[in-house]
């Protein structure tokens, strides 16, 4: 592969790993997280806590069976994903995979006990 094709592969992965990142959430939709790292219910509350108090969330639901962290957006506001991703490594945790979804997390919360 010649060196050109090889950064433009390198610099293109960059940009959409990047826009996934930076992806926000607005009201009606939910920021869904596969975290690991999570082990004990101290865990969760310190992950539900951290999130709780940024000034968009209407709701965190926090998984410790599935890794799943789900933060819910308020009517009028939008969830930065990449705030959400600081909030979760700084409190010592590893985000593996974020995605907006179109479900509350009460929705969240529904579809992952039902999988129990």
């Amino acid at each position: 592969m010649h060196t050109h094709t090889t950064k433009f592969i390198a610099t293109t992965a960059l940009f959409i790993s990047a826009s996934l990142l930076f992806h926000t959430a607005q009201a009606g939709e939910s920021v869904k997280t596969t975290v690991n790292g999570m082990v004990c219910a101290f865990c969760a509350q310190g992950i539900e806590k951290r999130l709780s108090a940024l000034p968009a969330t209407k709701a965190v639901f926090v998984d410790l069976k599935h890794k799943v962290v789900a933060v819910e957006a308020k009517d009028g506001q939008t969830l930065d994903r990449k705030t959400i991703a600081a909030e979760i490594t700084d409190a010592g945790y590893d985000v593996v995979r974020m995605e907006t979804v179109q479900q509350s997390v009460a929705d969240i919360q529904a579809e992952i006990k039902g999988k129990k």
